[in-house]
């Protein structure tokens, strides 16, 4: 009887299978999005909800549990400082998996697994200019600054002589002269 044998096995070895589980929980916890492939993702979800379950406990037998299970310094300070109150009322289901297709390579079904309520970084956007008249005045001295130093830069590369170009072997062999 196959009882209580679910799971993945990945075709590798206990000891690397468990290092692959750990160094896969390390990096979602500590990026919360990361790529891989389908059937990682599914066990890495089991792993880390268990993580995040043991952070909102906080108790110290958790916090150990939690070091036991991954032996990284920040990723545990992480979870029981910041998961904890970002999914204090939340009852499970704090990953996402979505599936992106098939790997080119070898066709295998590749996913991204993340953190739900996550926050996303986003690249800061500049400032709008101000209406106000002082703000005008020093953005029109700012941009006749500019262009003049544009007009000189241009200036003097006209100035600059040009560079003679390579004779070809008809000008060498015969000089017009």
């Amino acid at each position: 009887m196959r009882h209580r044998k679910g799971g993945f096995g990945f075709g590798r070895t206990t000891e690397h299978r468990k290092a692959l589980l750990k160094n896969m929980s390390i990096a979602l916890i500590s990026k919360e999005k990361i790529q891989t492939t389908l059937p990682k993702a599914k066990q890495l979800r089991r792993n880390v909800e268990r993580l995040i379950t043991l952070g909102k406990q906080g108790t110290l037998h958790a916090r150990r549990l939690a070091i036991s299970a991954v032996p990284h310094k920040e990723t545990i300070q992480k979870l029981f400082e910041t998961l904890n109150t970002r999914y204090a009322a939340r009852n499970g289901g704090y990953t996402r998996i979505i599936r992106l297709g098939k790997r080119m390579g070898d066709a295998a079904s590749m996913a991204v697994i993340e953190l739900v309520d996550r926050v996303e970084i986003t690249p800061v956007k500049e400032k709008t200019q101000d209406v106000t008249p002082k703000a005008a005045e020093s953005t029109e001295k700012q941009t006749k600054a500019r262009t003049t130093k544009a007009k000189t830069s241009a200036t003097a590369l006209k100035t600059t002589s040009k560079p003679k170009a390579a004779k070809t072997k008809k000008e060498e062999k015969s000089p017009k002269e």
